[in-house]
C-alpha cells in the first residue's frame, strides 16, 4: 500500500523537474531567505553593539582558566573549590596591597623626579657625552630633545584630567573582569562538563580531551609568563642599582611589564633602561653596562629560564608566536598580545587532536577521569538516572 502522503510529494517533486513552480513558492523562498538575511543581520548588529562587552567576558574567562590550575591544584589537596578561590583572591589582593604599599610611593616619587629632572639630563648632555655633542651639533638632536623635556611637565598638566578618567576607566574594567572571572573560576568544573556534553556521544572523550588541553595550556602559560616577568623585574632592578642608574624601581617595573610582550618584549624593555641610563649618567660605563646586564639575562632567559618554567605551555616556533603576537596586539593592544600566544599554542593542539580518528558508535565516552571535580559531576548525573 502506498504510504501516505506520497502521492503528493510525487507531484511536488514531479513539478520540480519540469519547472513548474508557482507563484506562491517564489514568493515563500524570497520571504524565508529574507527573514534568514534579516536575522543575520540583527545579530551582527547585536554582536557589534555589545563588542566591548564580549571583550571584557573574553578576558575574564581567560583569567580564569590562567588560574584554574592553581585552583586545581589546591582542590586536589582536599580544598574545596570556594575556598579554593577565596584562597587565591586573598593572595592576589595580598600581593597588590603590598605592591601597593611597598613600591608604590617610592615608585611615584621617583616617576615625579624622572619628569622634573629630565630637561636637566638633557642640557647636560653634551657636556657628559662627546657623542651626543657630536650628534647634536649635526643635527640639532639637543634643541629637539630640549624642547619635548621641556614640554612635558605642561602635557601633563594639561592632560592631568584625561589622564585621570583613563585610570577610572581602567579601574572600572579591571573590577569588572576581576569579578566576571571569580564566577566564571567558581563553576569552571560545571563550564568543562557541559562543554563536554553539548557534543555528540562519539565527540564527547574529544571535546574533553581538547577541553582539558586549552585549560592546562592557557594556564601553564600565564602563570610561567607572569614568574619570567617578575624574574626579569627583579634582576633588571639589581642591575640598575649596581650600576647606580637613577630611578630604578620604576625602570625595572617597565621591564617587568614589557617582559611579558612575546619576543620583543625584553629588548624594548632594555632599551628603555640604556636610553634612560645615557641620558641621566652617561653612556660610558652605566648605559653600556646595563645594557650588556640584561643582554645577558636575555639569554639566560631564553635558554634557561623559559624552557624550565614553560616546557609543557610552549611548543611552537618562533615565526608562530612573532605572528600570533601581533595579531593579539591588532585585536586587543597588550592583553591580546598575552593571550594570542597560548590560544595559538591550544589551536595547534586542537589541530594534533582531531587527527585522531574516532571511536567507533557504541564505544563507552565517559572515561574515569584524574579529577575529582568532573568525576563528581558525573557521578551527580549518573546518580537520578540509576535512581
Amino acid at each position: 500500500m502506498e504510504p501516505r502522503f506520497a502521492h503528493v510529494a510525487r507531484g511536488h517533486l514531479l513539478r520540480v523537474r519540469t519547472g513548474r513552480i508557482t507563484a506562491g513558492q517564489v514568493f515563500r523562498w524570497a520571504a524565508a531567505a529574507a527573514c534568514g538575511v534579516t536575522a543575520v543581520g540583527l545579530g551582527l548588529i547585536v554582536l557589534w553593539t555589545v563588542r566591548g562587552v564580549l571583550a571584557l567576558v573574553l578576558v575574564a574567562l581567560f583569567v580564569a582558566v590562567s588560574l584554574d590550575p592553581a585552583v586545581r591544584w589546591l582542590v586536589r589537596h582536599r580544598v574545596r573549590r570556594p575556598v579554593a578561590v577565596g584562597m587565591i583572591l586573598l593572595v592576589a589582593l595580598a600581593a597588590l596591597a603590598g605592591l601597593v604599599i611597598g613600591v608604590g610611593p617610592p615608585l611615584v616619587r621617583q616617576a615625579g623626579q624622572l619628569v622634573a629632572d629630565l630637561p636637566g639630563y638633557i642640557g647636560g648632555l653634551d657636556e657628559r657625552s662627546p657623542f651626543f655633542r657630536e650628534l647634536s651639533l649635526r643635527y640639532g638632536l639637543d634643541d629637539r630633545l630640549n624642547e619635548l623635556a621641556a614640554a612635558m611637565p605642561q602635557w601633563v598638566a594639561t592632560n592631568l584630567l584625561g589622564m585621570f578618567q583613563t585610570f577610572m576607566e581602567g579601574l572600572v574594567t579591571t573590577v569588572t573582569v576581576v569579578v566576571l572571572a571569580l564566577y566564571f573560576l567558581a563553576d569552571m568544573p560545571r563550564l568543562r562538563r557541559r562543554a563536554q556534553l553539548m557534543a555528540p556521544d562519539r565527540h564527547r572523550e574529544r571535546v574533553r580531551r581538547i577541553v582539558d588541553t586549552a585549560v592546562d595550556k592557557v594556564g601553564s602559560y600565564m602563570i610561567g609568563n607572569a614568574i619570567v616577568s617578575l624574574i626579569a623585574g627583579v634582576v633588571a632592578y639589581i642591575g640598575l642599582l649596581i650600576f647606580d642608574v637613577p630611578f630604578a624601581l620604576p625602570l625595572a617595573l617597565i621591564v617587568a611589564v614589557t617582559d611579558l610582550i612575546p619576543l620583543v618584549g625584553a629588548t624594548l624593555g632594555m632599551a628603555i633602561c640604556g636610553v634612560v641610563a645615557a641620558i641621566a649618567v652617561g653612556l660610558w660605563p652605566a648605559a653600556i653596562a646595563i645594557v650588556v646586564w640584561l643582554l645577558v639575562y636575555q639569554q639566560i632567559e631564553n635558554y634557561w629560564i623559559v624552557p624550565l618554567v614553560m616546557r609543557r605551555s610552549m611548543d611552537m616556533p618562533s615565526l608562530s608566536v612573532l605572528l600570533a603576537g601581533l595579531v593579539g596586539v591588532a585585536v586587543l593592544g597588550l592583553v591580546g598580545a598575552l593571550m594570542a600566544i597560548p590560544i595559538a599554542a591550544t589551536i595547534k593542539a586542537v589541530i594534533a587532536e582531531l587527527r585522531i580518528p574516532l571511536p567507533p558508535p557504541g564505544y563507552a565516552v565517559d572515561h574515569p577521569v584524574d579529577d575529582p571535580e568532573l568525576s563528581e559531576l558525573a557521578a551527580q548525573e549518573e546518580s537520578p538516572a540509576t535512581a
